[in-house]
């Protein structure tokens, strides 16, 4: 995967964070994963289809998805909920879409994203494809945006 593909979600996370949620968050050390499971307890996925196909996830630590939730509704919850997967499911997009406008060359459409909880959830990325994952660290908690994309060659139309 190309470093080119990866900048423009780990640019995109830091901006939605700090202009969405007014939460200032720092990128600690990449690494390649070759597991299914996600850091976190909370996480929204996001399909890409075009001349990169793949998949983008943003996982959320628990204190972290409660934190976002409150920044955006108003209100903390006590417990992940609708609420919390709502808000979860819109960082999500946001930082899919603020990367595919970095990425236009690529020609890629993004799916709606789908949000899964719990400690021991499973995430499957396409076949073949070399997952990196991008930790943070914020005051909220920890959160980290998987990305796994491969080149396709198949560009698609809006």
């Amino acid at each position: 995967m190309k470093a080119e593909w990866i900048n423009p979600f780990i640019s995109a996370t830091v901006s939605v964070f700090s202009k969405m949620l007014h939460c200032e968050i720092t990128r600690t050390t990449p690494a390649m994963r070759d597991g299914c499971q996600p850091l976190h307890e909370v996480s929204g996925i996001m399909g890409l289809q075009g001349n990169v196909c793949g998949t983008v996830v943003v996982s959320l630590s628990r204190e972290a998805a409660l934190a976002a939730t409150a920044s955006m509704m108003g209100s903390r919850p006590t417990s992940i909920d609708a609420d919390v997967i709502d808000v979860v499911g819109e960082i999500t997009n946001m930082v899919a879409g603020a990367a595919k406008a970095q990425l236009e060359e690529l020609s890629m459409r993004i799916g709606l994203p789908t949000v899964i909880t719990g400690k021991s959830h499973i995430l499957n990325f396409p076949r073949g494809v070399t997952v990196i994952s991008v930790p943070f660290e914020s005051p909220w908690g920890a959160l980290s945006v998987d990305v796994g994309l491969k080149e396709t060659g198949v560009a698609v139309t809006a």
